[in-house]
């Protein structure tokens, strides 16, 4: 398990690429029939990519309970899941989840004896994952891409035309802290999350996929007057300390899982940076 710990802004203005890169970036969620797994101690994140090809992988294998203090993993955890690959299937000790492309899964505090599979090893399962600290158990349950929350944002004048998809979310199930969701970008639409904003409460990571071949889109961090850049490339992952903006610009269009932990879950709780403002 990589590990990765909070950093000061004052000392995050100094860092240069290798640093920026060691601090925040993951370079691949997927490594066939392996478990990646990330944890950060800003404000407790796990962030796993799950790869299954021709047998099954079990989280207990692959994470020692022991490291976090409890008997088994999700003992005081909840747990989310986007598939950017395909047809999958996770098996708990209380129930059996089938999730296509670009489904959604919701598992309580409590769940035990994870196991994932690929329903097709021509066509291998991609599970982008995101566990959280939670206090109170509720129910799991699978959230088909066409049930989630759309929103369409931007214009193509501003080269931002995009399609937000909220899988959890307080308007599609109730969860303690966990937040996740899916941006894709209109064709010739490059940019996200510009103008840029912080949110001082709730800390965000990001994931980028359906990045192309020798194409890359710069991430933007750091604080608003005192802005860095990070290059990702596809199935990369990068975190977002609360006070840093997230942004990105590609050389051509993607998409994006975005996950939030912290003190609320409104998802337009953002403290918005003037352009005129912005260094």
């Amino acid at each position: 398990m990589k590990v990765n710990y909070n950093s000061n802004p004052k000392d995050s203005k100094s860092y240069d690429t290798s640093r920026l890169r060691e601090e925040y970036l993951t370079d691949s969620m997927f490594i066939e029939d392996e478990i990646v797994s990330v944890y950060s101690h800003i404000d407790r994140i796990v962030v796993l990519g799950v790869s299954p090809t021709t047998s099954s992988l079990t989280l207990e294998d692959h994470i020692d309970s022991a490291t976090f203090g409890v008997d088994y993993f999700l003992q005081r955890r909840e747990f989310g899941v986007v598939n950017v690959g395909g047809r999958a299937q996770v098996k708990t000790a209380t129930g059996t989840y089938t999730i296509n492309h670009l489904d959604g899964l919701y598992l309580g505090m409590g769940t035990q004896e994870l196991e994932f599979s690929s329903l097709d090893a021509d066509c291998p399962a991609l599970l982008y994952c995101i566990s959280a600290p939670a206090h109170h158990t509720y129910p799991s349950r699978v959230v088909k891409r066409e049930e989630t929350n759309l929103i369409q944002l931007g214009d193509s004048t501003n080269a931002n035309e995009r399609v937000i998809r909220q899988y959890l979310h307080p308007d599609i199930l109730p969860t303690c802290q966990l937040s996740m969701g899916v941006t894709s970008l209109s064709e010739s639409s490059v940019w996200n999350t510009m103008p840029a904003h912080t949110h001082e409460r709730r800390m965000e990571a990001y994931f980028y996929f359906d990045i192309k071949p020798q194409q890359v889109v710069f991430h933007f961090m750091g604080e608003p007057t005192e802005t860095r850049h990070v290059v990702l490339r596809n199935h990369q992952m990068i975190l977002s300390p609360s006070w840093s903006i997230h942004s990105g610009c590609g050389t051509q269009n993607y998409s994006f899982i975005w996950g939030m932990l912290g003190e609320n879950q409104t998802f337009d709780d953002m403290d918005f940076v003037d352009m005129d403002a912005i260094k």
